[in-house]
Formats: C-alpha cells, structure tokens, sequence
C-alpha cells in the first residue's frame, strides 16, 4: 500500500493562491486503530481535496487538509479537536471507530466546530441532539437490522455472537437482539474477551448455534476464532458473520486467506457505483494500490460535501453547522442530503446505500451481494 500519511498539499496540483480553508482530519493512523480503514479513509479525503482545488478551491482559496492521528484513542481524538479548534479550522471531518467518534464529536459541540463524521456508525454520537454534527455513514440500528434481517431471511434462529464487552459491541447485541427477538429468533451471547476460540467453539456446539456473528476486533481477537471455527468439524455448516465490515480490507484477506471467505458482512456501497463513483474509484484505486473500501468513497463524500457548504455558504462555523439541512449533493453513492432522524442526534444522511456481502469462496479478490433492503 502506497497511501501518503500526511495531508494533501497545494503543490499536488495546480491549485488557487491566497491563504488556505483549513479542514481539521480525524483518521486512525497507528495501533490500536484500525490502521487499513484509516489509511483508505485518508485516501477518500486527500483525493476530495485534490479534486475541490482543481476545481478552484473555496473563493479562491485552497482547501487544505490538517490530519491528525486518533490512533482509535477517544483522548487523542478530543486533543485534537482542541489543538485544531485553536488553529482556527473552519470544520472538521473524519474517523473510523465509533466511541473516538463520540468524544470527538461531544468537544466539537462544546467548542462550536462543525463536524463532519465520515464512517462511525454508532446511533448515540452525542449524547444530545446538536446542531454542529452531521453524519454519512448510515446509524448502527439501521444497518445492523438489515443484516438481522438477512439472518432471519436464510432461515437463522439460533444465533450466536462472540463478542467484546465494549460500548459498540454491546450496542451492536442489543440492536440485534431487539430485532431478532419478536421475530422468533434466540441470540446467545459469548464473551470473546474471557473465552479462548476454542472455548467459544464449545460452547457453539453446545448451543446448537447456527450462525456467529464476530462482534470483536481485528485481528484480535476474530482472526484467531475464525481460524478455530473453521477447522471445528462440528461447526462446519454454521454461518460465520461480521457484521461491522472486518472482512472488507486486504488484510483481512492476507491473514485468513480462505477461511476468510464467505463471511457476511455490511458494505456501505450501490450495486452500481454512480459516475462519479465510477472515476473516483479509479483514482481511488491508483492513490491505494488496490480495490478502494467503502471507507476510502466515504471520506471522499465528506470533502464533497464541506465544499459544497463552504463554497455556499463562507467559512463561518456558525453559518457552516446551519447549512446541514440545505445539502444536496451528488456523492460517489448517490444523492447526500441531510436530515433529522429519531432517536438520532445529529444531522443524518438518511440513508446511504448498504449492502450484505461476503469475499467469493471460488474469488477472495471478488465481494458477492448477498442481501440488500429494497429502498437500498
């Protein structure tokens, strides 16, 4: 992988002269973080940015991108909401991993910043409805009951999640557990930070599970139970899922090779990528040195949309933050506008695309659609 870890520069292209608007870029560069999806997520936006100078940048001025590292740490992320708060950043975008989210985008609301959250999916990103934070990714409740959804489709009704006892995770079981239980289904639910992989492949058995789901990190610990599962021949027809998407990076792929297919997960992506999807992926792919993630189209999205605003509206933070109800722009997936939703309390791109998938058995290189709403 050849994706630059530092931000875009006016000397990548021609770009405008005068002093640069400022973007403030929260991405998760180093361990714990998940160092593959923020690589792909800086890829998007250092490409968005690229390409919204080209096109003259902000009234003349270039947009430039200030990146800071989260490294999946909720302090980092906060620190930096301050550090680029004072170097006068006219809004801010970015990050992968949910509760990083969160604490970044509570100092934002405190600190009058306008926010743009790319990729968490967490619903609760504030504690409180907002004005100064709007979201492209799709909320966790609504992805995660599609993919109860498809579950429940294929005939599932004992299903297993081997999970970590994290604020997401936890989240991610009630959501599933709150759809599958009307419906006629049994959620069992694992500690996979407590029980080793061959531990929670006993306990599979036991419970005559026919689908786990791996609501865990990566590569640790899911690697290694995946590993187990697939050389249980006592588990060898049940359903490995992974719902938060861990399948959809090479790495994954490289650790697990064919044990690392035919998992299905959630993919924030069309059918058919729009045209302007169509050439972003393209550049997105040379910028990678390989297939772009969804992540990699959604940090692209949110520099779409930031230049839409600030090219409409000015720099004002304030004038920025009441502009979430007027975007309308055409994103790589499709029309982005946002709105309120219930329960949710932040400007809401109601909803992106999504899709359940899993990597070709007969390809690994190749992602197969399993399952996708009607509205997708």
């Amino acid at each position: 992988m050849n994706t630059p870890a530092t931000p875009s520069t006016p000397t990548e292209a021609a770009r405008p002269d005068g002093p640069s608007v400022r973007i403030g870029a929260l991405v998760p560069l180093s361990r714990p973080g998940w160092v593959e999806a923020g690589q792909h997520l800086l890829a998007g936006l250092q490409l968005g940015v690229r390409e919204a100078n080209d096109a003259g940048g902000i009234e003349g001025r270039p947009l430039e991108l200030v990146v800071r590292d989260t490294a999946a740490d909720p302090r980092k992320a906060e620190a930096a909401v301050d550090e680029l708060a004072a170097m006068g950043v006219a809004a801010l975008v970015g990050e992968y991993h949910s509760v990083v989210a969160r604490g970044a985008a509570a100092r934002a609301d405190a600190l009058g910043v306008p926010f743009l959250c790319s990729s968490a999916v967490l619903d609760a990103l504030t504690e409180q409805p907002t004005e100064w934070v709007a979201r492209l990714a799709p909320a966790q409740s609504h992805g995660w009951r599609i993919y109860a959804d498809f579950l429940l489709a294929a005939g599932h009704s004992r299903i297993a999640v081997a999970a970590e006892p994290t604020v997401y995770w936890r989240s991610g079981t009630r959501i599933l557990r709150d759809h599958l239980a009307p419906r006629g289904a049994t959620l069992i639910e694992l500690d996979a930070r407590a029980l080793t992989p061959g531990a929670v492949c006993d306990a599979l058995a036991a419970q005559h599970a026919t689908a786990v789901l791996l609501l865990a990190g990566h590569p640790e610990p899911a690697v290694p139970i995946v590993r187990a599962l697939r050389r249980d021949q006592r588990l060898a027809d049940i359903l490995v899922g992974a719902p938060a998407g861990q399948p959809e990076f090479a790495e994954w792929a490289a650790l697990l090779g064919d044990d690392g297919t035919g998992i299905p997960f959630l993919r924030y992506l069309p059918e058919r990528l729009t045209a302007l999807g169509v050439r972003i992926e393209k550049a997105l792919r040379e910028r990678l040195a390989e297939a772009p993630s969804f992540v990699a189209f959604e940090g692209y999205d949110a520099i779409a949309v930031l230049a839409d605003v600030l090219r409409s509206h000015g720099t004002d933070r304030v004038r920025t933050a009441e502009a979430w109800s007027r975007v309308s722009v055409e994103g790589t997936r499709g029309k982005i506008q946002f709105s309120r939703v219930p329960g949710i309390g932040v400007w809401q791109w109601a909803w992106p695309p999504v899709q359940v998938v899993d990597r070709d058995p007969a390809r690994p290189d190749r992602f197969r659609e399993l399952h996708a709403p009607a509205t997708a």
